[in-house]
């Protein structure tokens, strides 16, 4: 049961080139959108009743401005897919520090069985969790710990 006083709001960041999906390596990504993505997990955020909103942008700055922003607008939890970032960005890590708001990592492919510089992660030691090589089952799964996190608060 929801209590009144818990903020059930979810911000899923997506970084570079995810608006590629379905058509950037489908060997790799699979075929389906980011649109779609984001429409199933709008579905799911509405039947739990958790306000949910997606952003996705190829630039490091804007990522980090939309990071820092969700701490003045109140989002309990983050959802992000860092893409190349993950290996890369320093400054959108310390963006997610800085602001303090749980998150979990999110990766279609299993970065670990990948190229070698895609193995590691400046996200995953600040992660309440790191989902990755479950396509975009992933996010789902993300959304249903954050469901039930707020739900035992």
């Amino acid at each position: 049961m929801q209590k009144n006083s818990v903020n059930r709001s979810v911000l899923v960041i997506q970084g570079p080139n995810l608006n590629l999906l379905g058509m950037r390596e489908p060997e790799v990504y699979g075929t389906i959108t980011l649109e779609d993505i984001h429409k199933k997990l709008a579905d799911l955020a509405k039947q739990v009743d958790i306000s949910l909103e997606t952003y996705q942008s190829n630039h490091e700055g804007e990522l980090i401005d939309r990071v820092q922003k969700a701490k003045k607008d109140g989002v309990s939890f983050i959802i992000i897919n860092p893409g190349g970032f993950t290996h890369t960005s320093v400054a959108l890590r310390d963006a997610l520090a800085g602001v303090a708001i749980p998150f979990i990592e999110v990766h279609l492919s299993n970065i670990h069985q990948r190229e070698e510089f895609r193995k590691h992660s400046y996200f995953s030691d600040l992660a309440m969790g790191v989902i990755c090589g479950l396509g975009a089952h992933g996010y789902e799964l993300a959304l249903n710990t954050i469901q039930h996190k707020l739900s035992s608060t």
